[in-house]
């Protein structure tokens, strides 16, 4: 039997029919009654007319599996006949031997199937036949709801490798995937598992052959050809193969081969292997996008979980039902304690729409949110912007301050100028001295003013200038003590020093101006006067330098805040000492720049102590010249050094 062109209606096919003494029955692809000779009617009771343009009622349910696996099979790789049963109108079931070819159309393409029933002469052989085939489809049913049950893409190949002999009563099997131009032998059944993982090319292989011929199931004997196929070798007395390509989304991925050393194949072991083999690329198709949307979702938790955003994932009531490590620790909430509630701050009113909010425990936070259509969720994405609100507000106080500070002396200087220029000849040199004094005075504070922020400018950007060479440090300590013993008269200015003390590693402008700082602060933060002590000793292979008062200390918490940019003792020390906030900003920066360090301390049960250290020179080195320090006045020395 052959496929067939055949166009219903014609004069020559409406003889063929109306004279043929077999059934002959056709189906468009939707299976859907075509053809339905006087032969079908006289065998099965039902007329033409009642089932032309309808489905043929005639498959027994046991079997509508069967009929379609046949159909498939036609419809991939030719004519099929097998005995089979088919139904009556009375009925009856009757056994048959069914006939099925492609029925083509008049361009060649495939319009459907043609089949021709012949009565059966040996009816118990037929029963006895369709039997069997009744409970190897319901295997077939009970072994593809097993290989199904599973997603994990090893076991799924397992199940169905070890499905394979029971089902094609094969002598061993084993499935192969095609890796580029190479087979690889990843399951297998009643073989030595040392073969899993064996390779051959798949150009030279009863596989590469099959996919050649366009079929879905190919059979290869000794008798015929060679069995070196893969290791199959390793089956003694293998005197067949057979094997059924596997598809997954459309492609070839597989191939069950099927090994008979004692049995013996035929058509209804290849029919099993084929469905076998076809459902087997379902299954797999299954557990590989199974694995795969694993995969992405272990890859999605993974970012998710390093972020160090907060990173929450709202149902379509807003509330929480995922919350990463970085949320837990922004917001000081587990996600035990958030999820199936609302989260603890406000969303923004659109996607891109970033908005602000302050959490209880002090943290600035910037809120986004993005919506996904697809399931109605929301992803909200949180970080963490304290520091960045805090500097937002440090510059605004920055700027409110410097305009302070500068307008005061330029006030003073603009005025004293006017003054000058307007009424010089009216004053006389006793007032103008004082008018030119004062603006020398107010100018010396404007430009210490431009220069403190010009340095911390520096200081920022890692541009601090400075050469380290050894150093008499106890000499420039003795000059600082003169240069600033006129600074107040409410205060004692005091030097302790060892006898002697180790040249250090240092600049020594750089310390000037470290020194010259942390009495000008002693100074400032003693409103009420008293001692300010400046103290050197010798500790390891350090100097350490120490500047004392008894004024209103460092508050607790502080000791490292006061050395960032733009940041005083306390809230209202700008307003109440003046400054910019810049003077330990640059003291540090100076300091770690001579690899030396500053650090504050409390004293009780007032005071601060300001520690500022400087590496010794371990193999003294000649002096580096200092200009030479003018003593203070014998009164002055009498009470103010000891």
């Amino acid at each position: 039997m052959t496929n067939v062109t055949f166009e219903p209606g014609s004069l020559s096919a409406d003889a063929v029919l109306t004279s043929a003494a077999d059934a002959i029955v056709a189906v468009d692809t939707e299976l859907r009654v075509v053809v339905w000779n006087p032969a079908a009617e006289r065998m099965f009771g039902w007329r033409a007319d009642e089932l032309i343009g309808g489905p043929a009622p005639f498959v027994p349910e046991e079997l509508v599996a069967e009929h379609h696996a046949v159909l498939e099979r036609v419809r991939a790789g030719g004519p099929v006949s097998i005995l089979t049963r088919r139904s009556c109108r009375d009925g009856r079931v009757i056994d048959v031997r069914a006939d099925t070819s492609c029925l083509y159309d008049g361009q060649g393409r495939a319009a459907g199937w043609v089949n021709v029933f012949h009565a059966s002469e040996d009816a118990g052989a037929v029963r006895s036949h369709m039997a069997e085939r009744a409970r190897l489809v319901r295997r077939l049913t009970d072994v593809v709801a097993d290989i199904n049950a599973d997603l994990d893409l090893p076991a799924v190949l397992d199940r169905i490798a070890h499905s394979l002999t029971e089902l094609t009563g094969a002598d061993a099997g084993g499935f192969v995937l095609i890796e580029e131009d190479r087979l690889r032998l990843v399951s297998l059944t009643q073989l030595s598992d040392h073969l899993r993982g064996y390779t051959a090319s798949l150009e030279s292989s009863l596989f590469g052959e099959l996919l050649r011929s366009g079929k879905t199931v190919l059979l290869a004997t000794d008798d015929t050809r060679s069995l070196g196929d893969l290791i199959w070798a390793d089956l003694e007395g293998l005197h067949t193969i057979a094997l059924g390509v596997s598809n997954v989304q459309g492609r070839p991925y597989g191939a069950l081969y099927a090994l008979y050393s004692k049995g013996k194949v035929g058509h209804i072991e290849l029919e099993l292997l084929e469905l076998l083999a076809a459902h087997a690329g379902v299954a797999l198709g299954n557990a590989m996008a199974y694995q795969e949307m694993v995969r992405r979702r272990a890859h999605e938790h993974a970012v998710v979980d390093a972020s160090a955003d907060g990173i929450a994932v709202l149902d379509q009531a807003g509330r929480v039902r995922k919350w990463n490590r970085s949320a837990a620790e922004l917001t000081g909430l587990s996600s035990a304690e958030v999820v199936g509630r609302m989260p603890p701050f406000p969303f923004p009113a659109g996607q891109g729409e970033p908005i602000k909010h302050r959490l209880d425990n002090g943290r600035w936070l910037e809120i986004l949110i993005a919506d996904i259509p697809e399931t109605g969720e929301r992803v909200v994405d949180f970080r963490d912007i304290t520091q960045a609100k805090a500097l937002e507000e440090e510059k605004d106080l920055f700027l409110a301050t410097t305009g302070h500070e500068l307008r005061t002396p330029i006030t003073v200087v603009q005025g004293f100028a006017n003054t000058l220029v307007q009424r010089w000849e009216k004053m006389d040199d006793a007032a103008r001295r004082s008018a030119v004094a004062t603006i020398a005075e107010r100018s010396t504070m404007l430009a210490h003013l431009v220069e403190n922020v010009l340095l911390g400018s520096h200081a920022g950007t890692g541009e601090l200038d400075v050469d380290n060479v050894p150093f008499d440090v106890a000499r420039l300590l003795r000059g600082s003590m003169s240069a600033l013993h006129p600074f107040s008269g409410r205060h004692r200015l005091l030097l302790e020093l060892p006898e002697s003390l180790p040249e250090v590693l240092g600049d020594p402008v750089a310390t000037d101006v470290i020194i010259g700082q942390l009495l000008e602060n002693a100074f400032k933060y003693s409103p009420e006067g008293g001692p300010v002590t400046l103290r050197a000793a010798v500790e390891g292979d350090r100097v350490v330098i120490t500047v004392e008062d008894e004024g209103i200390g460092v508050a607790p918490g502080d000791e490292e805040r006061i050395f960032e940019r733009f940041v005083q003792g306390e809230a209202g020390d700008r307003r109440r000492f003046g400054g910019i906030g810049l003077g330990l900003y640059i003291v540090r920066r100076l300091a770690r720049a001579q690899s030396g360090e500053v650090t504050a301390h409390r004293r009780e049960p007032r005071g601060t102590r300001m520690r500022f250290t400087l590496q010794c020179v371990r193999n003294p080195s000649p002096d580096i010249a200092i200009p030479p320090v003018v003593p203070p006045s014998g009164e002055a020395e009498e009470s103010q050094l000891r």
